[in-house]
């Protein structure tokens, strides 16, 4: 039975256990409040299990996708609503070298490093508090061992979920470290605006205000280069349908797994980046973030094998992902910004995701 944490005119925080791991730890699962608005967390992975949100009609749905019990996340689970680190995303070869020295990490993309390593931040328990502010928020922070999956430096880090008065999930994130290290920190919701387990993403609509992305080879690694959007299938320059030239991206298997380089803003304030929409529902989302880049993925490894929530089957291409963040394979791509982190500075980083419909 769940037990109210936190109460106020802004919202709500309760808390209920989620199962366990292998070891017997318990797992808690948090669930945020306010209005009609509904996000579950859970401390495995600071991870998003859940996120509630009406329809132009008012009917709510659970629009990201996830699983019912810790089974799922222990089983075949593609970080569903997962915190990512010490590094989204891929670096080539597992290696890169700083300050002369070169680090080795634990590959688990082919030969690349994906997502942190074999076991990184959405594989490991995160200690949770409620922080009993005006609104609904819970932060999670864990201590990442030096050398943990071949990256240097003690890193502490914290997550900070927020459900704001106006029922958007703020996500802030904070770094320090021991020793020059990279980091690259990301949330890998997959959404589904028509609800979860409901078809396919192929004709809702996304923007993203980006002049240019980055190409990459077969490895899903990143070429260098900076190429323009105009007059390829990565225009999301105005809203398009996502299925409308998802075939054109080639890729195996095909779709959209890129990074978008975001356009260059005086302010480093959290800004608006992207949108999407279900036309059938009338669901919308807005992403603000402060990062430079933004990974647009179309749910291609996604194949019908998978029973989510419920008993939903995820089909190719059942969910999208924009996980905001710097560019993969930054720390051997000098012309990238900069994912370094050294001591006496603090990593941090906000992004916003606001739902809505109309």
């Amino acid at each position: 039975m769940a037990a109210t944490i936190f109460s106020s005119s802004a919202g709500e925080v309760a808390s209920s256990p989620f199962g366990k791991l292998p070891d017997g730890q318990a797992v808690t699962i948090y669930t945020l409040k306010n209005g009609p608005t509904t996000v579950r967390l859970i401390d495995y992975g600071a991870t998003v299990i859940g996120i509630d949100v009406p329809d132009r009609a008012g009917k709510v749905a659970d629009i990201a996708l996830g699983f019912d019990s810790m089974e799922g996340y222990l089983g075949t689970d593609p970080y569903f609503g997962s915190m990512i680190g010490r590094y989204g995303n891929r670096i080539a070869k597992g290696k890169f070298t700083l300050d002369g020295a070169t680090y080795t990490l634990a590959t688990n993309n082919g030969a690349n490093a994906l997502h942190g390593g074999v076991k990184g931040f959405d594989k490991v328990m995160w200690k949770g508090e409620v922080v009993k502010d005006a609104t609904p928020t819970v932060r999670f922070t864990r201590l990442s061992p030096d050398g943990e999956e071949g990256y240097p430096g003690n890193l502490t880090t914290s997550v900070t979920y927020t459900l704001t008065a106006k029922g958007a999930l703020k996500i802030a994130y904070k770094a320090t470290t021991d020793k020059p290290t990279v980091v690259n920190l990301t949330n890998h919701t997959y959404f589904n605006l028509a609800g979860q387990g409901n078809g396919t993403i192929l004709d809702e609509t996304l923007r993203i205000g980006a002049d240019a992305y980055t190409p990459v080879d077969a490895g899903l690694i990143p070429t260098g280069e900076l190429k323009p959007v105009v007059g390829t299938p990565f225009d999301f320059r105005t809203a398009t349908v996502i299925g409308e030239r998802i075939k054109e991206t080639g890729g195996t298997p095909v779709g959209y797994d890129h990074n978008f380089v975001l356009k260059a803003q005086k302010t480093k304030e959290p800004h608006l980046v992207a949108e999407a929409a279900d036309p059938k529902s009338g669901r919308w989302l807005k992403v603000y973030t402060d990062q430079p880049g933004l990974q647009f993925y179309s749910g291609n490894f996604l194949d019908g094998t998978l029973h989510g929530k419920g008993g939903a089957v995820y089909p190719l291409y059942g969910a999208f992902c924009l996980e905001t963040q710097h560019f993969p394979d930054s720390p051997n791509q000098p012309t990238f910004p900069s994912t370094v982190l050294r001591p006496g500075e603090t990593f941090r980083s906000i992004t916003t995701y606001a739902f809505g419909a109309k």
